[in-house]
This record gives structure tokens, C-alpha cells and sequence, in this order.
């Protein structure tokens, strides 16, 4: 694995960024590269530059940046074809590949769109776009690349994906990125100038059942640096070099992987029409020519030649209907989410008993925890022990439980309680008592035994896990007090709030979920694994 470091507009807070790299890698070890998209200089006074060109300060990670995105910036990159800008910091030039030590193959564009020729030298064309892509994906070997960095985001990204926020990919975007980004099938690809971090979820790169699997590409957009909202400029990240993986690992699907955002029937000519370039140049004349490789020749029986379907990994389940909790759904409460892994996300609980009242979802449409598959539930475990760690430095333990009845997408609920509240085996009789009083068998299981080797598939449960690890379990045969989890956690013997055991009466507010939702990731941060990746 190479790990390696993009960043968004870094405008000019060299210091900050640096700083923070260091204590990065003092946590997590070191890292190969930084790439940096979006504007790398501010137009703010060149003091803190000059001590990185001087040499009186240096960059403590190789680091690699687009060029300008604007007039003010083009005086410092000096050399259309790249060049070292200060020790440690190089510029990588308007256009080309970067091949990595390692074998990682790197593509960058650098600069925003323009249409008008000549191009100015903080803007690239059409032509620019159709030559890189000439240059790369015209031997029939070609697989993709494994990393794109563009400035601009890539218009429509956002289709069949998860909320881009504030940012309206129809309108917001270059179409000759998205162009760039089909033709290239990057692993990953970086943009940045937006002031703001998305995340998409992971897009395929090939037509389901028409053409073998391909790997899919994950679209990160980065914020500025030192933003005051604490939005995520920095983005850690793992990879294999395409070149030395094993062709089956490389092209598994994720299991939240969504439809390719670019191939929207119509939106192809649509792109084509925005372009007033000669028509061999255009756009719309790349779209075309990818899109004419995709009917694969059947044979004269009429099935495909090459049945591609036993190899594919299986998806994760959809949702029949609208779930309130995939998160590729538009009826995600997006603000609510405080941190999204690889296959779980962390959101805070609507109505919850305390402010600090999370929920761990799987991203795809799982309903209970015996459907997970393997590294769903590894994450989830990692989600819980750093919640357990969270939590214990704020004081409090946590008790996590799950009622797989009348609910169709499993959300492990994890409460905190304060320490000063009660002991570990106070919570642990209050459940037991108060499931006796209402003729609900509540039976103690083995700490390390899995709730899979207990309840069947489909089966209805409810269980509770406290710190210690010691697990409680009913198997639900007909009736559930469906708030029973909370009502115990709500009652006098543990947080007494017994006013709170309905989630309906303690919503709140918007713009006050939001608040809580931006304090909760702001504290959560220094445990943040996902960062770690």
C-alpha cells in the first residue's frame, strides 16, 4: 500500500497545512505524497512563501500541486511543463502524467475551463482534454489510472449520488473534467475550489451486464484550508498501484456503488452542445466515442458471449421503497451525518436522549446485524470500540443496543451515560428488571458469542451491549414495546429523564440538530479513524 495526503485550496496557509501534516504523520506514520488541488496560492502577502523558497522552512512530505486557477497566481509558476517551486514542493505542470516511484500512475489538469481560444495560461481547452486523453486511452491495455487531480469539480458528479450539499453539479463544474474523468477512469479523483468537502460515494465504471467489471472511481472534493468551519481539507488515503494488483480484487465493488454520474442518456449531447469547439475537438465527440465501445458484439445466439454475472460481488441489498437511511437516499437527514466510513456512516440520533446520542448505519440497506456481511461488521466493531474511547474521555460509558422489529435498516443505537449516573451493573439490572416487569425474557449471552450464531436471518430481536462487553438478548416472537431501549435508559434507576423515552418529544430544531451535528464532529475528530486510511 502507498498512503498519501490530498489536500484542497490551500491558498497561501502554508503553515497551517504543514503543521498539520506533521501531526498526522506523528500519529499515523509517515506518508508518501501530498497532492494538492485547487488554488495553492492566496492572494494574500508572499511572507510565509518566501520562507518555504528560501529554504528557512521546508515541506515535511513530497508535495505535489496543480497551477493557477487565476491571473493574480500565474507568476508563480513559471514553467508550462512544471518545475520545483521551493524543496520538497513541485509544480506538475498544465497537463500530463506522473508516474509515482512506486508505479502509481497520477494524471493532473491544471487550471479552470475555457472555451475561447487562445487560452490564457490559468485555463485549459478542449483540445488540452481530447490530447491527454488521446495520449492515454487509445492502447486497447488501457484499465484506467489509479489518481485524477483537477481543480474544478467535474459537472453533474452529483447524479445518482449522495447530496452534494450547497454545490448544484448541474450548474457547478467543468464538463470537460467530467469528460476527463470517463475517459480515464480514475480510482480516485480529487477537486477542490469550492470551500467545501464531498465525498461521493463510489461510481462504476462499467454498463451492468453488458461489459465485464471494471473498478469503480471514488470523487472527493476538498475544502479550503484553516476554514473556519472546520470542513475536511485533508483527505488520507491508501492505494495499491493498478499495475500490481490482482485484476479480481481490483475491480470489486464496493458495496455503495452507484450508477456512473456522468452516462445520463441525453446528458451526453448536452455536454456536446455546451462547446463551441470544432466539432473533432469537442466534448461531445469524446462522449460519443466512449460511449460507442460499450454495446459489446453478441453472439448470433443473442446471449452475451462473455457472461460476465457469476464473477460480480453481489450488491448490497436495495431498499424496496424510500429508506430514511441509505445514505445514497434523498430522505437522509444529510446534516444529521457526523462521519462516513467505508461501509458504515455515524449519524446523530433524531430526538435523542442526550445531545451526544449517535446512531452507527451501514451505508448499503442492510435491516439487521446478522445480514452483514464480514467488513461491514468489522467496521461497525470499529466504530463502537472508538466510540467506547470517545465516550470514556468525556467521562461516560456507553450502551449500544439494536431492536430488529417493525424497522427495515439496521441502526445500532449507542447512548452514552455518564459515569457519575450509575455503575455497568446498574444499567445491566435496570434492563433485566424492567424486561421482567413487562414478561420480556431478557437473557444474558457470552461476551464474544455472535448475535449471528443466535438469532436466525429474519428473526426478530432485541439486544443490549453495555461497556464491559456483556450482551443481553430477547428474541422478539410476537409483540415489542418498540421504545423499550429507551425507556430503560430514560428511567429513574439510570439517566431520569423519563420524559424523554419518546424521540418524537424531544425534537428539536433544525438549525439546532445542525449545531450539535458540527460540535459532535468537531470533538470527534482526534478519533477519527476514517482519517487514518
Amino acid at each position: 500500500y502507498r498512503h498519501n495526503l490530498a489536500c484542497g485550496d490551500v491558498e497561501g496557509k502554508f503553515d497551517i497545512l504543514f503543521n498539520r501534516v506533521r501531526a498526522i504523520q506523528k500519529k499515523s506514520g509517515n506518508f508518501d505524497l501530498l497532492l494538492c488541488v485547487g488554488n495553492f496560492f492566496g492572494s494574500t502577502p508572499d511572507a510565509e512563501w518566501e520562507e518555504y523558497k528560501t529554504g528557512i522552512k521546508k515541506a515535511p512530505i513530497q508535495t505535489y500541486v496543480l497551477g493557477a486557477n487565476n491571473q493574480e497566481t500565474v507568476k508563480y509558476f513559471q514553467d508550462a511543463d512544471g518545475c520545483e517551486l521551493a524543496e520538497n514542493i513541485t509544480y506538475l505542470g498544465r497537463k500530463g502524467i506522473f508516474t509515482g516511484s512506486s508505479g502509481l500512475q497520477i494524471v493532473y489538469l491544471s487550471g479552470t475551463e475555457s472555451l475561447n481560444e487562445p487560452v490564457p495560461g490559468y485555463n485549459f481547452s478542449p483540445k488540452d482534454v481530447s490530447s491527454l486523453r488521446t495520449m492515454l486511452c487509445t492502447t486497447s491495455q488501457f484499465k484506467g489510472v489509479d489518481i485524477l487531480l483537477t481543480s474544478p469539480w467535474p459537472k453533474y458528479v452529483g447524479n445518482f449520488g449522495n447530496s452534494s450539499g450547497e454545490v448544484d453539479t448541474k450548474k457547478c463544474g467543468s464538463a470537460l473534467v467530467s469528460s476527463l474523468a470517463m475517459g480515464l477512469k480514475p480510482r480516485y479523483h480529487f477537486a477542490a475550489l469550492e470551500k467545501t468537502y464531498y465525498e461521493r460515494l463510489p461510481y462504476r465504471n462499467h454498463v451492468v451486464l453488458q461489459e465485464n467489471a471494471q473498478h469503480a472511481t471514488r470523487f472527493i472534493a476538498l475544502a479550503n484550508v484553516g476554514n473556519p468551519e472546520k470542513k475536511k481539507y485533508l483527505y488520507a488515503f491508501s492505494i495499491v498501484p493498478m499495475k500490481l494488483m490482482d485484476a479480481a480484487e481490483l475491480v470489486k465493488q464496493p458495496p455503495d456503488v452507484t450508477e456512473n454520474p456522468y452516462r445520463k442518456s441525453g446528458q451526453e449531447a448536452s455536454i456536446g452542445k455546451q462547446i463551441p469547439a470544432p466539432a473533432e475537438e469537442s466534448a461531445c465527440q469524446f462522449f460519443f466515442d466512449l460511449n460507442e465501445k460499450q454495446g459489446r458484439k453478441r453472439s448470433s445466439t443473442g446471449r452475451d458471449s462473455k457472461s460476465p454475472h457469476p464473477k460480480q460481488p453481489r450488491k448490497p441489498p436495495q431498499p424496496p421503497g424510500p429508506c430514511w437511511f441509505c445514505l445514497a437516499s434523498p430522505e437522509v437527514e444529510k446534516h444529521l451525518v457526523v462521519n462516513i466510513g467505508t461501509h458504515c456512516y455515524l449519524a446523530l440520533a433524531k430526538g435523542g436522549l442526550s445531545d451526544d446520542h449517535v446512531l452507527i448505519l451501514p451505508i448499503g440497506h442492510y435491516q439487521s446485524v446478522v445480514e452483514l456481511s464480514a467488513e461491514v461488521v468489522e467496521e461497525v466493531e470499529k466504530y463502537k470500540a472508538t466510540l467506547r474511547r470517545f465516550f470514556k474521555s468525556r467521562g461516560k460509558r456507553c450502551v449500544v443496543f439494536e431492536r430488529n422489529y417493525k424497522s427495515h435498516h439496521l441502526q445500532l443505537q449507542v447512548i452514552p451515560v455518564p459515569v457519575s449516573c450509575c455503575a455497568t451493573d446498574d444499567i445491566k439490572d435496570a434492563f433485566i428488571t424492567q424486561a421482567q416487569e413487562q414478561q420480556i425474557e431478557l437473557l444474558e449471552i457470552p461476551e464474544h458469542s455472535d448475535i449471528k450464531q443466535i438469532a436466525q436471518p429474519g428473526a426478530a430481536y432485541f439486544y443490549v451491549e453495555l461497556d464491559t462487553g456483556e450482551k443481553l438478548f430477547h428474541r422478539i416472537k410476537k409483540n415489542f414495546p418498540l421504545q423499550f431501549g429507551r425507556e430503560v435508559l430514560a428511567s429513574e434507576a439510570i439517566l431520569n429523564i423519563p420524559g424523554k423515552s419518546d424521540w418524537r418529544q424531544c425534537q428539536i430544531s433544525k438549525e439546532d440538530e445542525e449545531t450539535l451535528a458540527r460540535r459532535f464532529r468537531k470533538d470527534f475528530e482526534p478519533y477519527d479513524f476514517t482519517l487514518d486510511d
